[in-house]
C-alpha cells in the first residue's frame, strides 16, 4: 500500500492543525493505520493508530486528550487531528500501515518496526 502525508506547517503553540494520508494499492480496510513522529538526532515515536475499522484508538500518553486519530474507509484516508499543540509536537509525523492480521496486541499498534508501510513524512513546527 502506498501513503502520502500532508498537511504539515509552522505554527504557534496552542494552534491546532490537521495531518492528512492518504492510501493507495490495496484494500485499505485491510490495515491498522499510525502516526509516528520523529524529530532530528532522536528516534521515531509513536503518536496515534487506529484498528482497520476505526473500532479501538490509540495515543501516546503525551498527546491524549490533545490528538484524534480517524479513518474513512471510502476514502481511504486516515487524519490527525492535532489541537493545543505544544513546541513538543515539533517533528517529521509520518502515516504508517500494517494488514490488520499481524498486530495481535494493543502493544502492537504503538511498535514502529510492525509497521511495513510508510508514508515519506510531512513536517510540523510549533514555535512558542
Amino acid at each position: 500500500v502506498q501513503l502520502q502525508a500532508s498537511g504539515g506547517g509552522l505554527v504557534q503553540a496552542g494552534d491546532s492543525l490537521r495531518l492528512f494520508c492518504a492510501a493507495s494499492g490495496r484494500t485499505f480496510s485491510n490495515y491498522a493505520m499510525g502516526w509516528f513522529r520523529q524529530v532530528l538526532g532522536k528516534e521515531r515515536e509513536f503518536v496515534a493508530a487506529i484498528t482497520w475499522n476505526g473500532g479501538r484508538t490509540y495515543y501516546a500518553d503525551s498527546v491524549k486528550g490533545r490528538f484524534t486519530i480517524s479513518r474513512d474507509n471510502a476514502k481511504n484516508t486516515v487524519d490527525l487531528q492535532m489541537n493545543s499543540l505544544e513546541s513538543e509536537d515539533t517533528g517529521v509525523y509520518f502515516c504508517a500501515a500494517q494488514w490488520a492480521g499481524t498486530l495481535l496486541t494493543d502493544q502492537d499498534m504503538a511498535i514502529d518496526r510492525k509497521y511495513d508501510f510508510w508514508g515519506q513524512g510531512t513536517q510540523v513546527t510549533v514555535s512558542s
